[in-house]
């Protein structure tokens, strides 16, 4: 049965348990099909977004609503229950959330429940980011979090999904899948911004021929690096690049 998540946030869980693996997230408006339900809360479902199996909170599911007409494209945004900023947020979304906007004015997008989001923090659906690279450079400085999709928290291909996904480009949620997918192969030597460099467990993104952007657990946040530094330093801990992909 499809479902669609109600909280901004829901972890998705190796096993039915709060201290169990967090393999990835899902974010406010994204459907799940939920095959079944236990006594303790939990939900075993697949996420639609990119095929995801796990386990979430019961209580972060809800009825699915209509179709989503916007994306958060800001880091996070909030939901005003009327159109003034200083009123209490009803509630706080993340980049990467989805809204279904049943009317807009010069400055808010409001949904069914009348919540009120700033129209700069959202693009409709069907844009597609001209640079993905612009967006994951939105996120520098978010603590590194594994199986993290948010600013609250993210890890290295959390933040490559985000990014391609905000240009339009659908992207599994592991790296090691991601490298398998995604774009064709590319010499070292020849990097260019967009480019996906591939270490065991790791992916980062080039920003330019000279340095990447990646959520990484050296820094603990998402950081830029030059290219060759971070090559040398990960090289020393045991791992040698696998592939750059260009898309």
């Amino acid at each position: 049965m499809s479902h669609q998540i109600i909280d901004p946030i829901a972890d998705l869980r190796r096993e039915p348990a709060h201290e169990a693996v967090l393999d990835t997230q899902a974010l406010f408006g994204e459907r799940v099909t939920v095959y079944e339900t236990s006594d303790e809360g939990w939900a075993r479902g697949q996420l639609e977004t990119d095929g995801y199996v796990g386990y979430l909170s019961a209580n972060a599911l809800g009825i699915t609503g209509p179709a989503p007409t916007h994306r958060v494209s800001a880091p996070r945004t909030f939901g005003f229950p009327g159109a003034n900023i200083k009123l209490p947020p009803m509630i706080a979304l993340p980049m990467g959330a989805l809204l279904a906007i049943e009317r807009q004015d010069e400055r808010f997008a409001i949904n069914a429940f009348g919540w009120h989001f700033p129209l700069v923090h959202l693009s409709p659906i069907a844009t597609k980011h001209a640079d993905f690279v612009a967006v994951a450079e939105i996120l520098l400085g978010a603590p590194y979090l594994w199986g993290g999709k948010t600013s609250l928290g993210i890890d290295c291909s959390g933040l490559v999904q985000i990014a391609l996904q905000s240009a339009g480009i659908a992207c599994p949620r592991d790296s090691k899948d991601q490298e398998t997918a995604l774009g064709k192969l590319s010499p070292l030597a020849d990097l260019q911004r967009g480019d996906l460099i591939f270490w065991k467990g790791h992916v980062a993104i080039a920003g330019d021929s000279e340095t990447i952007i990646h959520a990484n657990a050296h820094h603990m946040m998402v950081a830029i690096e030059p290219t060759s530094q971070a090559i040398a330093r990960i090289k020393a801990a045991g791992s040698e690049v696998t592939r750059v992909k260009r898309l």
